[in-house]
């Protein structure tokens, strides 16, 4: 007895659910972490802040050293001229002018600039007790300091503060220095000489 053949029917296709489609969401997720795209975008932008950071603090520690170099020289340049007898009835704002005009990197100098001169004891060799005031750009009025200048023989401490503005003072190194109320800081030195006899 033979059967009839019958046609091979392929099994009907099932339509997919929306579901079977598309991935799921932990496999999405979990292939985008897998991802390595954008690798050197991460790695430099996790890098550039720090490289800044060094970059500001480089430059600001080397200009507050240049200045720093440039003060004293400065300063001892214009009391090596004082005490030979170079200026003859010299007073404050002539000891200002002939500091400032050995130096170019210290803006509005004349403005920040403060000078104390005193006469120390050769009996006691006592230094001043106080530090130097340094010019409050907050007032017009500033305090007037002593400026004592020496004889023959006598022994003189003079002190000098300018305030400079940092050119970055909310970050790297100039964020932990100590600042005035206008943001400035206060470069102090300080020189001591005897007044030669003429």
């Amino acid at each position: 007895m033979t059967t009839a053949a019958t046609p091979f029917a392929p099994p009907s296709a099932t339509p997919r659910t929306k579901t079977a489609a598309r991935p799921g969401l932990f496999r999405r997720l979990f292939t985008r972490v897998r991802s390595e795209d954008g690798t050197a975008s991460m790695e430099f932008v996790l890098v550039i802040p720090i490289l800044l950071t060094i970059f500001m603090a480089s430059f600001e520690s080397g200009l507050l050293m240049v200045r720093s170099i440039l003060l004293e020289q400065s300063v001892d340049m214009t009391m090596r001229n004082l005490r030979l007898g170079h200026y003859p009835g010299v007073d404050a704002d002539e000891l200002k002018s002939e500091i400032c005009s050995r130096t170019i990197i210290f803006a509005n100098c004349e403005a920040n600039i403060m000078i104390e001169m005193t006469r120390v004891s050769t009996l006691t060799f006592a230094m001043p007790a106080t530090r130097i005031s340094c010019v409050n750009r907050e007032e017009e009025v500033q305090p007037v300091l002593t400026l004592q200048i020496g004889q023959q023989n006598d022994v003189m401490l003079m002190r000098v503060c300018i305030i400079q503005d940092l050119i970055f003072p909310t970050t790297g190194i100039g964020l932990g220095l100590p600042k005035d109320a206008g943001g400035g800081l206060g470069m102090v030195t300080e020189t001591a000489f005897v007044t030669e006899p003429i």
